[in-house]
């Protein structure tokens, strides 16, 4: 509706839109639901307001591009000193060192998705086909594209896919089932936005299998299956029961009502770019990884205070065994129509 639009025709939008949410929340009453927009936009002006000097550190790290250039490297020299590797030595390295370099690349192209590593959006998305390379599974292109939509629109129903289904709450409710889904974390993470907003693959979704395919041939071609096994198995390890997997739970799932963005303070941000301070990360999705921990120290009383975590494993174990927390355990919001969304949809989304 444009300016000049009557205030009849703005009440019948309103009530179109009071009466979708309230469709959406009787329909699925046991997540959380907010009836405001998500929190961080409002965060980040007042922090702003407060310490304005955090501006000087928004921009883009240069060392990124070494560290996945060093990591990839080192994913190649582990497929040649494994070579011929007895099966549970293979295994072992499998789960500890190919799922963590792995995992450690999903948050590299993380990064690149807010053009956070090189000067040009162009360069940011070759830098991160780079890093997607030894996951052997094309996913920096799609990433990207729902990952951004997952900032601007955190929580709202349809739109952003980090949220479980209806399904996976109705069924991974016990502690035997959030184990199954912990290991299957992978598989819901790749299926889960092709099935709740599915989009039509744009040319860098092609590049970037291109790149894969490529790779992934010229892997077995080197060295044989096993290596490229070695590749996906531990990209599947990584993102599944595995401690830096940690994360995907720790961001967004609520264990203290109210909250619906949590922050991690340990050892394994080292890992992971610091995708653990993930309140700086929302509130300042314009400042690198390296300079988060830098965010949390000049206003310490928006992240101190909070809750928030020191343990990823604790947080993995705490989630499968409290009958409390389940894939339920999120939190989401309607602020869009389903016109809206569908002519979100239909443009492909904030990023093709």
């Amino acid at each position: 509706m444009g300016k000049g639009g009557c205030a009849v025709a703005k009440e019948d939008i309103v009530s179109v839109l009071d009466k979708e949410r309230e469709e959406k929340v009787q329909s699925q009453p046991k997540f959380y639901w907010a009836h405001d927009e998500e929190p961080h936009r409002r965060r980040k002006q007042e922090i702003l307001g407060k310490h304005p000097s955090l501006k000087k550190y928004m921009g883009i790290d240069t060392s990124t591009k070494y560290k996945v250039a060093f990591w990839v490297a080192f994913q190649l020299l582990s497929l040649h000193v494994l070579q011929g590797a007895p099966w549970y030595t293979w295994l072992f390295c499998c789960y500890t060192l190919s799922g963590s370099i792995n995992h450690m690349m999903t948050l590299a192209m993380h990064e690149l998705s807010h053009n956070l590593g090189a000067k040009g959006v162009t360069s940011n998305r070759f830098l991160a086909i780079l890093a997607n390379l030894p996951m052997g599974i094309p996913a920096a292109a799609s990433f990207k594209r729902y990952h951004m939509e997952h900032h601007k629109f955190q929580g709202e129903d349809v739109v952003d896919v980090d949220i479980p289904t209806e399904w996976e709450g109705w069924f991974f409710h016990s502690t035997p089932r959030k184990v199954l889904w912990c290991l299957l974390q992978p598989l819901f993470y790749s299926l889960r936005p092709l099935a709740v907003n599915p989009k039509e693959p744009t040319r860098w979704e092609f590049i970037n299998i291109a790149c894969i395919v490529v790779f992934d041939v010229s892997i077995v071609y080197i060295w044989g299956v096993r290596e490229l096994l070695y590749l996906v198995i531990g990209t599947l390890f990584g993102m599944g029961l595995h401690p830096v997997a940690g994360h995907f739970i720790a961001e967004h799932y609520v264990m203290h009502e109210g909250q619906e963005t949590f922050s991690y303070y340990g050892p394994l941000n080292w890992l992971t770019f610091n995708v653990g301070y993930h309140n700086e990360h929302h509130d300042f999705a314009n400042i690198s990884g390296k300079h988060l921990p830098d965010v949390r120290r000049i206003a310490p009383e928006y992240y101190d205070a909070i809750p928030h975590y020191h343990s990823w494993i604790k947080v993995i174990y705490d989630y499968i065994v409290d009958d409390r927390i389940s894939p339920y355990s999120r939190t989401k919001r309607v602020t869009m129509e389903k016109t809206e969304i569908d002519a979100l949809r239909a443009r492909g989304g904030l990023v093709k």
